[in-house]
């Protein structure tokens, strides 16, 4: 399900399970050691590569610079509500036209809405490739937005909102990133809100696709059975019709998350209570950026071996899971956590969280557990490239964050060289237990709203 958008379940019953399953199977193909080829088509036009003619599939990502941080005021959803417009009517097709076509011919077409991109997907087999890129060339520059499926996915995307508003983990993110980011677009929700959502016209969404699209914001990956030279071609005629530069620039500005925002109680009458947490991070192209994701790896992205793990669930029992993560944005970052558990075990929780938090400052981490963050970093990451799709998405995310084409190569020795004195140094810039914002909703026993 595309991000924010809740898939209709005539739409969903339209989906051929065969076709669906047969692309899953043929996507399955590990290709990390392939090589990444940089293809640049007669009109100029710029690609990743990945070949891989075992498997008659093809997997390509496309990604705009610029997304749901960039929505006019008033209009905040707007990112989003296209991202479940683009497939419904392009060209001659209308939405059921559409659909039905995609079904025919195994393609799937989707589309998604970050903070800081707007982003699409295309999977087809070898076969319909000619008419896949048709088909995307006709949702980014022909989307007819006809009234039936304008008002059936806002009307899907207000009832989302809505269900969202009575759902504990939902409440407890929206009002965290509004406090973090009180002033700055990543502070407003990425969906919108009922009333913004409903205020969005045609108008805007074509508004959206004009100033938006365009090739200098763009960037693709391909992975699968097609050589350099036909994607070369099918990139002129795919995207040769968008026009150069955006007419408005990315100017979504810099931001440091709220530092000290004390603890708000959101009041509910549930039997269980729901924590996130969050202080300022870093972004992705900060140097201490390993050093900072070894050092979460311990305590608490690890899973079932960090140390809030250990400590709160392993010791006491007191929640199920429990995790902290280092969140890198294109203009900010954050690092955050979270904890559930009975209102009667959450003071105690939010203590012992703390607490590792401010130990894991002052002290570092051990040689043992740095070696172990290594072997799982370096280890785990070539598991998740295991289908052309995932592929694809890492060609573009190189792309976006300027990592160079080299990067794959690189990556194990970047994390090796990561040492315990790096650790303990980014560990004392970045934990402060005084910089964290708690949210927490529930009735919790002895935890009260505090600056």
């Amino acid at each position: 399900m595309r991000a924010g958008v809740i898939m209709s379940v005539e739409r969903r019953a339209a989906r051929s399970l065969a076709l669906v399953l047969s692309l899953w199977v043929l996507s399955a193909a590990p290709l990390l050691a392939a090589e990444i080829q940089e293809v640049r088509s007669p009109g100029g036009l710029t690609a990743w590569l990945v070949e891989e003619h075992s498997i008659p599939m093809l997997a390509v990502e496309i990604h705009f610079r610029g997304g749901a941080s960039l929505d006019p005021s008033g209009k905040e959803g707007l990112a989003n509500m296209l991202s479940g417009l683009l497939d419904e009517g392009a060209g001659e097709f209308d939405s059921q036209a559409f659909q039905g076509h995609l079904e025919d011919l195994a393609i799937s077409l989707s589309f998604d809405a970050g903070r800081d991109g707007f982003s699409g997907s295309l999977r087809t087999l070898t076969e319909n490739t000619d008419e896949a890129f048709r088909l995307l060339r006709l949702s980014l520059m022909e989307a007819r937005f006809d009234a039936e499926p304008v008002e059936r996915i806002r009307s899907q995307v207000i009832s989302g909102i809505r269900s969202s508003e009575q759902n504990p983990g939902a409440i407890v993110g929206r009002t965290l990133f509004k406090k973090l980011f009180p002033d700055h677009p990543y502070g407003r929700p990425a969906r919108g809100t009922p009333e913004s959502v409903a205020a969005i016209g045609v108008e805007d969404l074509r508004a959206f696709v004009e100033q938006r699209f365009a090739k200098e914001n763009l960037v693709i990956g391909v992975v699968g059975d097609i050589s350099a030279a036909q994607l070369a071609a099918l990139l002129d005629q795919t995207f040769a019709g968008l026009p150069s530069n955006p007419q408005n620039g990315v100017d979504v500005p810099e931001a440091q998350a709220t530092k000290g925002g004390g603890v708000e109680v959101i009041r509910r009458p549930i039997p269980q209570s729901v924590l996130m947490w969050a202080m300022p991070g870093i972004k992705r192209s900060d140097p201490d950026y390993f050093a900072a994701v070894l050092m979460n790896r311990v305590l608490g992205g690890g899973s079932f071996t960090s140390r809030l793990y250990a400590e709160i669930r392993e010791k006491r029992g007191l929640a199920y899971s429990v995790y902290s993560a280092v969140v890198p944005y294109e203009h900010s970052g954050v690092i955050l956590g979270g904890v559930g558990t009975q209102n009667s075990q959450l003071g105690e929780s939010l203590s012992l969280i703390r607490a590792e938090i401010d130990k894991v400052a002052r002290e570092g981490i051990t040689a043992e557990e740095l070696d172990a963050a290594k072997t799982y970093t370096t280890g785990a990451f070539p598991l998740g490239l295991d289908t052309n799709a995932r592929i694809a998405n890492i060609l573009v995310a190189l792309q976006v964050l300027d990592l160079g084409i080299d990067y794959l190569d690189r990556r194990a020795d970047l994390v090796n060289q990561v040492t315990l004195d790096h650790v303990k140094q980014v560990a004392a810039r970045l934990l402060d237990v005084d910089a964290m914002s708690v949210v927490v909703v529930g009735d919790p026993a002895g935890v009260d709203s505090a600056p």
